[in-house]
């Protein structure tokens, strides 16, 4: 599974696709909308990206994961809109026979993802909004 979409991120339906039951380990990663950055409170956050080559980016970076690390299965979704606090913006799934693969392979994807995919992000915050680049 790998999608970017406007709807709410579901966790549960990300971890039944890489999950097999050869696996012994699922890694899995929610970013969420935080209510601050950088000393100033966030009031909401939004979205936006190159639908198409966000989704041929992420599909890369899930292959490189595969190819990368001993892992069964990988999956990726992130979310575009308007998000409140608290909402899920990304989420990495892995499956692998042992924990060790599953959390290197899933930080790996994280990472990268936030440095390589045209997905960008706007802040708002009480006194104004800000377009924000890739970070942790």
């Amino acid at each position: 599974m790998v999608l970017v979409q406007h709807e709410p991120i579901d966790g549960q339906a990300l971890i039944r696709s890489v999950r097999t039951d050869r696996d012994g380990a699922v890694a899995l990663f929610l970013g969420t909308v935080r209510d601050h950055t950088e000393g100033r409170s966030v009031t909401g956050l939004r979205y936006s990206a190159y639908e198409e080559m966000a989704l041929q980016e992420l599909k890369r970076v899930r292959d490189q994961a595969l190819e990368q690390f001993e892992i069964t299965r990988a999956a990726v979704v992130h979310r575009l809109g308007a998000l409140e606090i608290g909402a899920t913006s990304v989420a990495v799934a892995v499956a692998a026979p042992h924990r060790a693969a599953a959390f290197d392979a899933c930080r790996f994807m994280i990472d990268t993802l936030k440095h390589t995919v045209p997905i960008w992000k706007k802040e708002t915050f009480e006194d104004g909004e800000a377009w924000i680049e890739g970070e942790d």
